[in-house]
């Protein structure tokens, strides 16, 4: 099964009243989650909303999905891909009836709670998803763009980071674990 960054960037928070402006995805390498192909940007400014959802379906498949997708929140993007698929006619993309790797949750640890968790609150990434929403309103696509690769490269940095560590961390709980009992 290959393994998949995924992203989104919208117009607003809320799939009912918000758009999908762009998807974004790269290949990973299986074990070290590394990048081993180019990031993938559908751009809703090119054609529209409904055009990238069709396209992103065609590469991903309709039935059976074989890949797992890995990103930050990815609950966003299910809620949008979802509803955004209803309201523009195409049967739903569900991220959640597949495999998925989510390190939002791993933010939440790292910080010590909710707030404060977002990827550029943990990691290289700079700004956040209201840079989006304003250049989008400029028509800025070129600082979208360079958004979403710099966003990129932050949350695989932090994949790959912890990817290769989560053995040593497994390791040391088996001997905390092990310790405590004994």
């Amino acid at each position: 099964m290959a393994n998949y960054y995924l992203d989104i960037e919208t117009t607003g928070l809320y799939p009912e009243d918000s758009k999908i402006v762009t998807i974004q995805y790269q290949k990973l390498d299986f074990d070290t989650k590394a990048p081993t192909g180019p990031l993938v940007i559908l751009k809703a400014w090119e054609s529209s909303e409904k055009d990238i959802l069709e396209q992103f379906r065609r590469v991903f498949g309709v039935g059976e999905w074989d890949f797992v997708a890995h990103g930050y929140n990815l609950k966003f993007e299910d809620a949008f891909l979802r509803e955004r698929c209803i309201s523009n006619g195409i049967a739903p993309i569900q991220l959640f009836s597949r495999p998925c790797v989510d390190l939002h949750p791993i933010g939440i640890m790292m910080i010590g709670g909710f707030k404060g968790s977002g990827l550029d609150k943990i990691s290289g990434k700079e700004g956040n998803g209201a840079l989006v929403i304003e250049a989008i309103e400029e028509k800025d696509y070129p600082r979208i763009e360079a958004y979403i690769k710099q966003e990129t490269e932050a949350y695989i940095e932090l994949l790959v980071y912890l990817t290769s560590n989560m053995c040593k961390v497994l390791e040391e709980f088996r001997v905390y674990v092990e310790n405590k009992s004994g």
